[in-house]
């Protein structure tokens, strides 16, 4: 089952018994719970029908216990709880866990409980009993995976549209590239610039630019596509920003040479057919990232980038070794690519 499926069926009010949320995505994940919440609990009712445990310091057959248990005063019953180790491959030895418990109630689940597992992990470990059987079952099982680049502009439409705000996409693609794609960070931005537009209000390229501060990477990012581009001007104005902002100049070279390195090795996948979400995961990038560096790549050969990096590399080293001054190394770099 799939997430949209998952959260209609909560909203007919038809849910599964078990929902397992993993993934690396933990804005969306918490999402989803909040969402789950809101439509099977009523908000008198929070005290009696909603409970949360850990299963750091709480063993899994207290949590099957209070499953199995009618609930008192209110008709259902809803557990959100956290796990690092039962469903994972991570290990937990201070606390021992019947896994045997979730295995019986899978069975015969409470109509009364529906129990949220929070994974704290990428991924499940498919080498456990208890994970095959969770898969072979009526549970629902929600991978949490970083979004596409498409469906993250989409994502942060739909946000905007939540606080009566409309959002172009271009101005979506300019707050990705201000805050990068952090979906906490990005909903606490579009939340300042739905602010600052008003209900009913359209957020613009213009009050992103000027509502949103650059962190150094996306800083760096910028003075990357300026390069590509051959605006030296704009490139050095970045440069200097960042100095203003007393950023080191070797931590801004390694950030370059980064950039430069995402960009060849994505023009060499793209080479060998990888689709845009296979780069991702190879790459252990979020997909927004590799498709901004596909477009940056395109602006270069193999062999120009592998000529930045080896010149990157020697600046590093002269810069480390005070033979050449920081500042004035990076500066000339600069230079020269825009030549």
């Amino acid at each position: 089952m799939d997430l949209k499926t998952a959260s209609k069926d909560i909203k007919n009010n038809q849910p599964a018994a078990i929902y397992v949320c993993y993934g690396n995505e933990k804005y969306r994940i918490r999402e989803f719970i909040d969402f789950a919440t809101a439509q099977l609990i009523e908000p008198e009712h929070k005290d009696f029908a909603l409970a949360q445990y850990d299963l750091a310091d709480t063993p899994l057959e207290t949590v099957i216990e209070e499953a199995e248990e009618i609930p008192f005063m209110v008709p259902r019953k809803l557990m959100i709880v956290k796990d690092s180790s039962v469903l994972t491959a991570g290990k937990d030895t201070k606390i021992e866990h019947r896994i045997d418990s979730l295995l019986k109630y899978m069975e015969h689940p409470a109509d009364y409980s529906i129990i949220i597992f929070w994974v704290q992990g990428e991924k499940l470990d498919e080498r456990k009993k208890i994970v095959k059987a969770l898969k072979s079952s009526s549970a629902c099982l929600l991978p949490f995976q970083p979004m596409g680049a498409d469906e993250l502009l989409q994502w942060l439409i739909r946000h905007a549209k939540k606080l009566e705000c409309e959002c172009s996409t271009t101005a979506a693609e300019a707050l990705v590239q201000s805050a990068g794609t952090g979906l906490g960070i990005l909903a606490a931005e579009m939340d300042k610039l739905c602010l600052h537009a008003g209900k009913g209000g359209t957020i613009t390229v213009e009050d992103v630019h000027h509502l949103v501060a650059r962190s150094t990477e996306q800083n760096v990012f910028a003075l990357v596509e300026q390069i590509a581009a051959v605006r030296l001007e704009q490139a050095l104005t970045i440069f200097y920003d960042l100095l203003k902002q007393r950023e080191e100049p070797i931590k801004i070279a390694a950030l370059i040479a980064r950039q430069f390195r995402i960009m060849l090795q994505v023009k060499e996948l793209a080479g060998q057919n990888y689709s845009q979400q296979q780069m991702a995961s190879q790459l252990s990038l979020h997909p927004y990232v590799v498709k901004l560096a596909g477009e940056q790549a395109r602006k270069f050969d193999s062999q120009k980038l592998r000529s930045i990096l080896a010149h990157l590399a020697r600046l590093d080293y002269q810069m480390k070794t005070g033979a050449i001054d920081k500042v004035l190394g990076l500066e000339m770099f600069l230079l020269r690519l825009g030549a």
